[in-house]
């Protein structure tokens, strides 16, 4: 058994479109490989800082994430056991480990699929845009369509009325 930490690159396009990690940004490794019986188990935890935008207010965040990670690496020709799909089996390559695809496979399914800066974010006014976080007495008087044509008819303020006009 070899236990293992180290601070990685992270991979080109690791994430999603709302959340990911940068190309380059720091993962720390802690990993323990162990000798078995179809080749070598690694176990252990990814961590890194995950940025992205709120899906709310489209304001940037950043999310810590820590993953855990478990994945055999068969030994080249060996037999996967028969409950295992031979897809899902990982191979040595010579004394090699590919760590890039369990990496990914573990870390982009944990980062949030609707990330937000806060629990309760009120996003974005449907209206103008407004950040509601900013000003939450923020609204519009909004005419219903059905009367809207009469809104021509009623005076605005500071308007005379037709009977102020006539005196």
């Amino acid at each position: 058994m070899i236990t293992n930490s180290r601070e990685v690159p992270a991979p080109a396009e690791m994430g999603t479109d709302v959340i990911g990690f940068t190309e380059g940004a720091p993962l720390w490794l802690d990993l323990r490989l162990e000798s078995v019986m179809e080749g070598v188990l690694v176990t252990g935890t990814v961590r890194g800082s995950a940025t992205g935008e709120c899906i709310r207010c489209l304001t940037d965040l950043e999310q810590e994430l820590e993953v855990p990670v478990t994945e055999l690496f068969a030994y080249p020709g060996k037999q996967p056991p028969e409950d295992v799909d031979e897809d899902d089996v990982r191979e040595l390559e010579g004394d090699l480990i590919d760590f890039e695809p369990v990496l990914r496979d573990a870390v982009v399914p944990a980062l949030p699929f609707q990330p937000v800066c806060r629990a309760d974010c009120p996003g974005l006014c449907s209206e103008c845009g407004a950040r509601l976080a900013d000003d939450p007495n923020h609204h519009h008087d909004v005419v219903d369509p059905r009367w809207a044509a009469l809104q021509g008819l009623a005076p605005t303020a500071g308007e005379p009325t037709d009977d102020e006009e006539e005196n």
